[in-house]
């Protein structure tokens, strides 16, 4: 059965493959291929239902619709590596919406009790059937505890982590078929593209994770004034059901009514600005999904609105060392210091020790040097960032999970900043708060704290020291 089901779905890729002209788009970029001859196989597309015409980022979005809500998933993690996906095909799946029919609420329910193991109105005072968000891994329903709280119960979908594993086996057969079949579309990385998503994806199917990720964050934005996280009820939460605070709040894409109410637009763009790099600087643990569905603001006082994150499935990290190379490349990449630049990459492993760095700092000066014809307030931070990795990828820079994260939050934020005040300056808005934390970071307090911490090791350690230092050499 497993196997029958491994072929059908087989079928079914690679009919939508045909349907939306991947054998005409692999021709055009000046790939050989023998895609079309499966068109014999499949003698409803003899006619080609799908225009000539339709331009090749709309046919790849379309085919992965029509593939279902792992494979548009795959698109929106596409979308975000403008380091290796052209221009105009990363714009048209950033338009891919994670938006798929809900399962029927019976089954929520039965999901619910079979977990908790007593009837639903035992556990909630009150839970409304229809859900009001459906995702490709879970839905959400509105609920009211026994206390008294408002609550989202988020619940996923049932059978989803076998449909997962089955479309990543075909992904991963497909990956490593193409990088082995098209040369061309090796600079692609394919394999490590499925690898990362596969990751990713998992991570999502663990709802404790969620919910302990969403702990973490609240606790490290604790009587925060510019961001609220909802607190999770952790006695009604397992890997399968996740049960939180339900917040009030206008979805940060309706502009018509944050501007209705008089919301202070300027204020709620820095904020993003200094939200993101409080995250990703002081605590090293960053929201990396922070679509506008996953953002809200709180505009009780229009004039001094605060930011409600939800949707807590991906998080990004970075080592002490990310960290602080990461902040000297801004700094210097402002001040067009390109030579400290490519010794910083180097010195942080990012590209190969033997790189000659004559070549890397004029290879990123010709990439980087247009950008700053522009006024500052006109240069895209994410952009620079993702043509800073794209030149570096061609020194074999390998793939750094922890900065695709980062590059699609940056990207994501800046997007959203530009968006709600087009004016919005996030250098001038960033650069203060990266020279303070480079102040801090190699001040004496921080410097006695490190000791602080690392003295119980040293202690440790100490005794044994003698030995170490006087055992003969073999």
């Amino acid at each position: 059965m497993k196997t029958l089901k491994r072929i059908n779905r087989l079928r079914l890729i690679v009919k939508n493959l045909l349907k939306y002209r991947f054998d005409i788009i692999l021709d055009e970029v000046g790939i050989d291929n023998h895609l079309g001859w499966f068109k014999l196989f499949y003698p409803s597309l003899w006619f080609r239902p799908i225009p000539l015409n339709l331009e090749r980022g709309r046919a790849i979005r379309c085919c992965l619709e029509s593939l279902g809500p792992i494979f548009v998933k795959f698109g929106q993690l596409l979308s975000t590596r403008r380091d290796i996906v052209p221009e105009d095909i990363a714009d048209e799946l950033a338009m891919l919406q994670d938006q798929v029919t809900p399962f029927d609420s019976k089954i929520a329910k039965k999901i619910i009790e079979t977990r908790f193991k007593k009837p639903i109105s035992e556990i909630f005072a009150t839970f409304e059937e229809h859900p009001f968000a459906s995702a490709s891994i879970a839905q959400v329903h509105g609920a009211v505890l026994k206390e008294g709280h408002e609550a989202i119960v988020k619940i996923l979908r049932p059978n989803i982590q076998k449909q997962i594993e089955l479309d990543i086996e075909w992904m991963t057969w497909l990956a490593k078929w193409t990088h082995r079949a098209f040369p061309k579309l090796r600079r692609f990385r394919p394999i490590e593209v499925v690898q990362e998503f596969e990751m990713t994806l998992f991570d999502e199917l663990d709802l404790m994770r969620e919910a302990g990720n969403a702990s973490q964050l609240k606790r490290n934005f604790k009587n925060a004034s510019i961001i609220y996280v909802p607190t999770i009820y952790w006695d009604y939460t397992h890997h399968d059901v996740l049960v939180m605070e339900r917040i009030n709040g206008v979805n940060i894409s309706d502009m018509a009514t944050l501007k209705a109410r008089g919301t202070n637009l300027k204020l709620l763009a820095e904020r993003g600005v200094e939200i993101f790099f409080t995250q990703v600087f002081r605590d090293s643990f960053f929201h990396a999904d922070m679509h506008p569905g996953n953002i809200f603001v709180d505009i009780t006082d229009p004039q001094n609105p605060k930011y409600v994150a939800v949707d807590f499935g991906i998080m990004g990290s970075l080592t002490p060392d990310d960290q602080q190379y990461l902040a000297l490349n801004f700094l210097a990449f402002f001040k067009r210091d390109y030579r400290q630049v490519a010794e910083l990459h180097v010195q942080s492993g990012w590209v190969p020790k033997d790189t000659r760095l004559d070549a890397f700092e004029a290879a990123i000066r010709t990439v980087c040097e247009p950008i700053f014809e522009r006024p500052l307030k006109d240069i895209s931070f994410a952009q620079t960032l993702i043509r800073l990795f794209q030149t570096a990828q061609r020194f074999n820079m390998p793939v750094q999970p922890q900065l695709i994260l980062l590059q699609k939050t940056l990207l994501s934020i800046e997007g959203l900043g530009r968006q709600l005040y087009p004016d919005l300056d996030l250098w001038a808005t960033a650069k203060p708060y990266l020279e303070n934390w480079m102040k801090q970071r190699f001040s004496l307090r921080s410097f006695i704290k490190e000791i602080r911490q690392q003295l119980p090791r040293w202690m440790q350690l100490l005794p044994h020291l003698p030995d170490r230092v006087l055992k003969p050499k073999n």
